[in-house]
């Protein structure tokens, strides 16, 4: 008996491919996990010295410009806010190229491609649990306790991976077909570094501004996060979460509707 795999375009049928090959998930993620930790010690490294540095360099700029925070002590409150930054970041690279680095695969066998992306912003969250162990240990450090509300942090960690998986699907597929696109991540990962509340407050933001500032989904959640962590001292701007949640439903939609569409060229492109 022949078996012929191929794509079909009933939603229904593709989701239930997904969950069909979920084991191929598991294997690509496990392997990219492997390869960046295994018989490596730069690769665990610059994990560790990566959200340290950044924290670093943004407290000291918030002492240059004469900020000071009074909700917590300033390295946690930095770094309530580099921990979802990093979470973004990472699954959004990893995303963006995981179709060019998995062309072999691609070329060779059908399955739902969203499976490559999907597993390569797993992969993120081994980097943001080793992050959130480093924030644990400099909040025990600074003897400073999280209250009732980190229960509700897992909220804000699937919303920041569904924004990267939105952006990493948009990504993906034009970089199967513009290798330029390769040049835009990175571009987009430091512009928004600087755009974001991280060496700052949102409210430390003019209140003509606030509104467009809104716009950024990032801030929302990075908001999110610092109410979590930091006992709710930090106000939660409901209007700012609000925005985060509808610009990531519009870019999870408009990154899978465009993933789907090109989704049975790839081979013959990449």
């Amino acid at each position: 008996m022949t078996v012929v795999l191929e794509p079909n375009r009933a939603e229904a049928n593709y989701w239930r491919s997904i969950w069909r090959f979920r084991e191929l998930m598991f294997f690509l993620s496990w392997r990219d996990v492997s390869v960046r930790y295994k018989q490596t010690v730069i690769g665990v490294t610059w994990v560790l010295l990566r959200p340290l540095l950044t924290m670093l360099i943004f407290v000291a700029f918030r002492r240059m410009v004469g900020l000071r925070a009074n909700e917590a002590p300033e390295a946690i409150l930095v770094f309530a806010a580099v921990l979802p930054w990093q979470l973004f970041s990472t699954a959004l690279s990893e995303a963006s190229g995981s179709l060019i680095s998995n062309s072999n695969l691609i070329t060779k066998v059908y399955f739902p491609r969203l499976i490559i992306p999907i597993a390569a912003v797993a992969t993120a969250l081994v980097d943001f649990l080793v992050t959130l162990a480093i924030l644990a240990l400099l909040m025990l450090w600074e003897g400073y306790a999280p209250g009732w509300q980190v229960l509700l942090l897992p909220i804000f960690v699937v919303l920041t991976l569904c924004l990267a998986s939105g952006f990493g699907l948009l990504l993906a597929a034009l970089n199967v077909k513009y290798r330029d696109f390769r040049y835009v991540v990175p571009f987009i990962v430091q512009f928004g570094l600087f755009i974001s509340p991280i060496a700052f407050k949102t409210q430390d933001v003019p209140e003509q501004w606030r509104l467009l500032y809104s716009m950024n989904p990032i801030v929302g959640i990075i908001d999110g996060f610092r109410w979590c962590i930091l006992r709710g001292d930090v106000p939660l701007e409901w209007f700012t979460l609000a925005c985060s949640f509808l610009v990531t439903a519009l870019c999870v939609w408009l990154g899978l509707a465009y993933f789907r569409r090109v989704e049975r060229g790839f081979a013959d492109v990449i």
